[in-house]
């Protein structure tokens, strides 16, 4: 698919991946980027990026959560500029956690955002594309998609809801001419850790090792993802190698995780 002159939807895109990723499809030509998430102060500054690349840039402060408001400003979007060609769902939210130190309200919130924030906006957007019978569709997961780790619980079931969703997106759509790309991160530099303090020291010590990735560079595979219409992409190198020894050799790597994971204190 091309980028140039396609309109784009970008959620979680106030800041990391979600920001990083609206910027470099603007860069590369998209005529529009909306951009949603619910901190409107942070969409204006990423806003502004966007028009400097040349893009037309529509920010929206929205709760993904909440089917009724997406589904309000979807049509005020497509209203706006039409359906999009493309959709990358990359909103996501959570803390890791043991499943008895997660609240029942916490787990709801990280069920919410990112699976049903992804499922929401497809669905709001989903039948203006299918009957143009074109466009793409990114979601974004992490790796506990796979391999979850210990003192992540609730966490790892949500990344695995994202992962359950692209496959059967991908079946849903066969023969309707969009296409549907799951993309999977490794540890990336976003205010995530920042902001949920102390999870940093819950990632596997085996996970350690991989190199910590840039939102630009996650973007940057996105955009490739996207125009070469990938059904997957896994980065860095070495987790990726990982995933590929894991799908050989399952309970090995699921026991070194599990050794190598957080413990109870």
């Amino acid at each position: 698919m091309l980028i140039r002159g396609c309109a784009a939807v970008v959620t979680g895109a106030s800041s990391g991946i979600g920001a990083a990723t609206a910027v470099a499809l603007a860069c590369r030509g998209a005529r529009a980027v909306v951009l949603l998430a619910r901190t409107a102060s942070a969409l204006e500054e990423v806003a502004a990026e966007v028009r400097a690349c040349g893009a037309t840039s529509l920010p929206r402060a929205v709760d993904l959560a909440d089917a009724a408001a997406v589904a309000e400003v979807a049509a005020a979007i497509q209203h706006e500029i039409g359906a999009p060609d493309l959709i990358v769902n990359g909103a996501g939210a959570g803390r890791f956690l043991f499943v008895e130190e997660t609240s029942a309200a916490d787990a709801a919130a990280m069920m919410a955002v990112p699976y049903l924030a992804a499922f929401h906006v497809t669905r709001a957007f989903l039948p203006a594309m299918l009957a143009r019978q074109s466009g793409h569709i990114v979601n974004v997961t992490s790796p506990a998609a796979y391999i979850p780790w210990p003192g992540a619980a609730a966490y790892s079931a949500a990344r695995w809801a994202m992962r359950g969703f692209t496959a059967a997106l991908r079946a849903d759509l066969c023969g309707t001419g969009l296409g549907v790309t799951l993309v999977v991160p490794g540890k990336t530099r976003t205010p995530y850790f920042e902001r949920n303090p102390g999870s940093a020291e819950r990632i596997p010590g085996v996970a350690r090792s991989f190199r910590t990735l840039e939102p630009a560079a996650v973007a940057a595979a996105i955009v490739r993802a996207v125009e070469h219409e990938r059904r997957e992409v896994i980065l860095p190198f070495g987790l990726r190698l990982a995933l590929l020894v894991h799908r050989l050799l399952p309970w090995p790597i699921e026991w070194f995780v599990a050794r190598t994971g957080a413990r109870r204190r």
